[in-house]
C-alpha cells in the first residue's frame, strides 16, 4: 500500500507509508508556496502524532516561520483560527477516520479552508527547496480553542438564551480524540448537563473511529440509562458529528445536516442555496423544498463543497457523514457548529428529537464498499441501466444514476484504496438491491 494523497491531504500507514522525512518533506513544500505570516499547526490525540507534530514544529521554524502552536485541538477549531487570526496557513496531524495505526496531514489556506485541487497538486508535485534564513518562534497558543466557543456561542442563527432554559442533558462521546474537551465545554456554557464518555486526550480508541450507528453502542446505552435529550459523537478529527436520540438510537450520521439544515431554514425563512455532496441524502432536497430553498451538488471532498458554497454565496452546506458548514463561523466542517444547530432545532421545536425524527423526511441508505483492484469501467456500469425510463448520469466523481425516488453512487475513495458504492431509496430492499447489481457489474 502506497502513500494515499488526495484533495483531502496526505495518509498512511505511520512507520511503514508515512515517516518523518515524508511528513517533512510536504511540510517545506507547504511553506514555500504559503503566503508570508505565521502557520497554525495542530493534531488529533494519536499517540503517534507526538513526534510528527514536532518534527513539523521544527521544519517550520527553521524555514522562517512563526508557528502557532495550539496541540490537540479539532481541525474545524483550526480553520476558525486561521481565518480569525489572519494566518499564511495551517496544518493539522491527523488521519480523521482512518484507524489508529494510521496518521496524516490536512493542510489549511489564508482563509482557513483546506488547499483547493490547483494549490493541491503545486503541494503533492512540488520540489522541497533548501534555504538559510533566520529561524521562526514558537508560540504556544493551547487555549485558542476558547474563541472559537465564542464565535459558536454567539451565531446570529443560534437563540442560546432558547438553549439554556431548555437545560438540555447531553452525553458527549468524543472517541478520545480532539473535541474531547472543547465539545462539553461548548455544552456546559450552553447551560446543559454534560456527561463524558470517552472524552480524554489519550489517542486509545475505544470504538470504531467512523461516528457509525454501528459504533455507538455505549454512547446508546448511556443516553438510555441516564435518560438524557440526545447524545453526541465525533470522529478522532472532530470535523463531524454523528447524533443518538432520547431513546438510545442512532439516528444515522446524514440526520445531522438534515437537522442543521432545517434548524437553520426555520431561522432564516427565505429561500437559501444549499451546497451539499453527491452522495448525501435527498432528506436534504426533501427539506429545502419545505423552505422554498434548493440543493446544489458538488463532488465528495470538503473543499468542493467549500469552493461550489463560494461560488454560490452559500450560507450553508455539508455533507452526509455527519459534516456541517456555516459560512458566518468558517467555511469547513465543523461539529461544536453542528451541535449547536441540533440543540437549536431542538430548542426552538419544543419536541423531543425522537419526534422531531417522525417530521422529517425517511429514506434508507447503504454504504457499501469493496477493495480496490482493478479501474472501474464506467460506461461498462452505464451500459446496464441506458435502457431505464427516467434515469440520469451525473460523471465527474465517479458515476452517481439518478432516479426520481432512488439512486447509486460509485466512486474511488480519496482516503482508502477502495471503491465506495453509496444507494439511497425509501426501502431497505430498493436501497440494497442496488448495492447488488453495481457489485455483480464491477465483479
Amino acid at each position: 500500500m502506497e502513500l494515499i494523497k488526495s484533495i483531502s491531504g496526505i495518509r498512511g500507514i505511520v512507520g511503514k507509508t508515512l515517516n518523518n522525512t515524508i511528513v517533512n518533506s510536504y511540510t517545506n513544500i507547504f511553506t514555500h508556496i504559503q503566503t508570508k505570516g505565521d502557520i497554525l499547526l495542530a493534531r488529533d490525540s494519536r499517540y503517534h502524532g507526538e513526534d510528527i507534530y514536532e518534527n513539523i514544529c521544527d521544519t517550520l521554524t527553521f524555514m522562517g516561520r512563526n508557528v502557532v502552536s495550539c496541540g490537540i485541538i479539532p481541525t474545524p477549531t483550526a480553520q476558525f483560527i486561521i481565518k480569525e487570526k489572519n494566518l499564511a496557513g495551517g496544518i493539522v496531524v491527523t488521519a480523521s477516520h482512518n484507524p489508529i495505526e494510521w496518521n496524516g496531514l490536512k493542510f489549511l489556506d489564508s482563509d482557513g479552508c483546506f488547499l483547493n485541487a490547483d494549490k493541491m497538486e503545486e503541494l503533492l508535485s512540488g520540489i522541497p527547496e533548501t534555504i538559510t534564513i533566520e529561524k521562526g518562534d514558537i508560540i504556544e497558543s493551547e487555549d485558542v480553542y476558547l474563541k472559537h466557543i465564542d464565535n459558536v456561542l454567539n451565531l446570529e442563527c443560534i437563540d442560546t438564551d432558547k438553549i439554556k432554559e431548555k437545560k438540555f442533558k447531553v452525553v458527549v462521546d468524543s472517541v478520545n480524540g480532539a473535541a474531547y474537551k472543547v465539545l462539553p465545554e461548548l455544552l456546559e456554557k450552553l447551560n446543559c448537563e454534560v456527561i463524558k464518555i470517552h472524552c480524554k486526550n489519550t489517542g486509545d480508541f475505544p470504538r470504531g473511529t467512523e461516528p457509525i450507528p454501528s459504533h455507538l453502542g455505549d454512547l446508546a446505552k448511556t443516553v438510555r440509562n441516564e435518560k438524557a435529550d440526545i447524545g453526541f459523537a465525533t470522529d478522532p478529527d472532530a470535523d463531524r458529528l454523528a447524533i443518538v436520540n432520547n431513546t438510545g438510537f442512532p439516528i444515522g450520521e446524514e440526520s445531522t445536516l438534515i437537522l442543521a439544515v432545517e434548524s437553520y431554514l426555520k431561522f432564516y425563512k427565505d429561500s437559501q442555496t444549499i451546497v451539499t455532496n453527491l452522495s448525501t441524502s435527498m432528506g436534504v432536497d426533501v427539506i429545502a423544498k419545505k423552505y422554498n430553498s434548493t440543493v446544489e451538488r458538488s463532488s465528495i471532498g470538503e473543499i468542493n463543497v467549500v469552493e461550489k458554497m463560494k461560488e454560490l454565496e452559500s450560507a450553508i452546506g455539508g455533507e452526509g457523514n455527519g459534516g456541517v458548514i456555516l459560512e458566518e463561523s468558517h467555511l469547513g466542517r465543523d461539529s461544536l457548529v453542528a451541535s449547536a444547530l441540533v440543540l437549536n432545532h431542538l430548542a426552538q421545536s419544543n419536541l423531543s428529537l425522537n419526534k422531531i425524527m417522525d417530521t422529517l423526511p425517511s429514506f434508507i441508505m447503504i454504504k457499501d464498499k469493496i477493495t480496490l483492484e482493478n479501474d472501474i469501467e464506467f460506461n461498462d456500469i452505464k451500459d446496464q441501466f441506458k435502457n431505464e425510463n427516467d434515469i440520469t448520469f451525473i460523471e465527474g466523481d465517479g458515476l452517481k444514476i439518478l432516479w426520481k425516488d432512488k439512486w447509486v453512487h460509485i466512486r474511488k475513495s480519496n482516503t482508502e484504496p477502495i471503491i465506495r458504492i453509496i444507494s439511497e431509496a425509501i426501502d431497505n430492499t430498493t436501497a440494497e438491491g442496488l448495492i447488488d447489481s453495481i457489485k455483480q457489474i464491477v465483479n
